[in-house]
């Protein structure tokens, strides 16, 4: 008796000395990015960015005193395969999704997630559906959308007093409703426009001779390109672009001019006009502590750079901590809730705000190529 007693009393002893089984497993978070294919260099330095915001996380005590553990998943930039990979994120037991570079992709897998009762953020895609339609309720999105990004663009050819536009758009939710966009918003400015100039291709596209050729004949007063292929499909259309000689500016869509894009375009890229909502080395993000911690972090890791789509898919694992730290749950709607408008402090982009439908707010930095680099204008 004496013994058996002695045995609990030990027992009860080494409980208190050994985290709970429950408490040392990890948080499963699934990352469903293109790994391979055009997107595949994009999809994985988005993927890196979020591996590394992981560690930062996990080094601060992680979430609820748990480590993060991130599950890679290839989405191939295909509906199909994406709806696939997000069924086996499910069996994995993943209490939250990063997803989205393409938003066939995204529209896709939304309702499979919402269905298995699991959380999930969008880094990248800019469709409008994704937060309005039904597939997903609680959508919660890091990048701005193409309604937002429209405003920006639409200032810029009113800017240069273009009244003939060509348009070059990515035939897919995205880049047809980036350009629906763009021309609401010049509707409503009451600008005087014409579209002289349709041309549309596939996300894998890389041969524009021809689109550029009738862009040219058309003698537009600017061309305006959505092109979401960073590591091919833009570098080609802005190599053909110049080539071509067409002779008129142009403007290529919020977020499709990034430092992949110049490194492969080379001089082609020069005085390419466009916007965009992060710049590591520009303020208010230059002096930002979060901010300035991912850029180190990355640094020290050496494997990519910090750029908007890197910082995109990093804060929304950063939010996504900061938030169930807050509520003190893994619940999808008590996370989700706490992010859908409201704001969450001490992010890469600082005090994250986020409008009640799940998109997150941003400001806008109009910006040139010169020389084979980003120029952020006044």
């Amino acid at each position: 008796m004496k013994r058996r007693m002695l045995a609990m009393a030990m027992g009860l002893a080494l409980a208190t000395l050994v985290p709970s089984a429950e408490a040392a497993d990890p948080i499963k978070v699934g990352m469903l990015f293109p790994q391979s294919g055009g997107a595949g260099d994009d999809g994985q330095r988005v993927t890196r960015a979020v591996q590394v915001m992981a560690e930062v996380i996990n080094a601060q005590g992680g979430v609820l005193g748990r480590p993060i553990q991130v599950l890679v998943r290839d989405d191939e930039s295909t509906p199909a395969v994406g709806v696939a990979k997000a069924n086996e994120l499910i069996g994995e037991g993943v209490s939250l999704v990063i997803e989205g570079y393409n938003s066939p992709v995204t529209l896709a897998i939304q309702p499979v997630l919402a269905r298995a009762g699991i959380m999930d953020i969008t880094a990248i895609s800019k469709a409008d559906p994704i937060l309005s339609g039904t597939g997903n309720k609680l959508a919660v999105r890091t990048n701005s959308s193409n309604a937002m990004d429209a405003a920006a663009i639409a200032q810029a050819i009113m800017q240069m007093k273009a009244h003939k536009i060509g348009f070059a758009t990515q035939n897919d939710a995205y880049g047809n409703g980036a350009q629906a966009a763009i021309e609401a918003e010049l509707k409503k400015a009451s600008w005087d426009y014409q579209v002289v100039s349709q041309q549309g291709f596939s996300f894998t596209a890389t041969d524009f001779r021809v689109a550029v050729t009738a862009l040219k004949d058309a003698k537009p007063d600017v061309v305006v390109v959505t092109n979401s292929s960073a590591s091919s499909g833009m570098p080609a259309f802005l190599q053909q672009y110049a080539q071509a000689q067409v002779g008129v500016p142009l403007v290529a869509a919020v977020g499709t001019i990034s430092p992949q894009v110049l490194e492969v375009a080379g001089p082609a890229a020069n005085g390419v006009v466009s916007a965009d909502i992060y710049f590591a080395n520009v303020e208010p993000f230059a002096s930002n502590p979060a901010n300035k911690a991912f850029v180190a972090a990355l640094a020290k890791d050496g494997k990519v750079q910090a750029d908007k789509f890197t910082a995109l898919g990093a804060v929304a694992l950063q939010v996504w901590a900061i938030a169930a730290n807050q509520v003190k749950s893994l619940e999808k709607e008590k996370v989700a809730e706490a992010i859908r408008g409201h704001t969450i402090p001490g992010t890469i982009f600082g005090d994250a705000s986020f409008a009640a439908n799940g998109q997150m707010q941003a400001r806008y930095f109009p910006m040139v190529v010169r020389d084979g680099k980003i120029v952020v204008q006044p």
